[in-house]
C-alpha cells in the first residue's frame, strides 16, 4: 500500500435537486480529508468510515455523479442517515 493510500480519505456526495444520482462535491486525502470531516461534523452532517467504498469513490472526478454499481450501497447509507436524523432528539 502507498503512503498515499493509507493517509485518511474522504469524499462527500451531495444530491441536489435535478440530480440522478448523488454527485461527489469533495474529495481528498491527509489534512483535506479532515478538513471535510471536520467541516461535515460542524455543518451536523453525519459522517460514515466507509473504507472501501470511499476508495471507490476516490476513483470518481469532483462534480462526478456516482455510477449506477454503487446505488444500492449509497441508497443503504442514505437510509441509514435518514433514520439517525428521524431518531435525533
Amino acid at each position: 500500500m502507498s503512503e498515499r493510500e493509507s493517509r485518511r480519505r474522504a469524499v462527500a456526495l451531495a444530491y441536489g435537486e435535478g440530480d440522478q444520482a448523488p454527485r461527489v462535491v469533495a474529495s481528498g486525502y491527509g489534512e483535506l480529508a479532515e478538513r471535510i470531516i471536520a467541516e461535515a461534523r460542524r455543518q451536523q452532517i453525519f459522517v460514515h468510515d466507509a473504507p472501501e467504498l470511499v476508495g471507490l469513490l476516490m476513483k470518481l472526478d469532483l462534480d462526478q455523479q456516482i455510477p449506477p454499481a454503487l446505488y444500492a450501497v449509497v441508497a443503504e447509507l442514505l437510509v441509514w442517515v435518514r433514520e439517525l436524523e428521524q431518531d435525533a432528539p
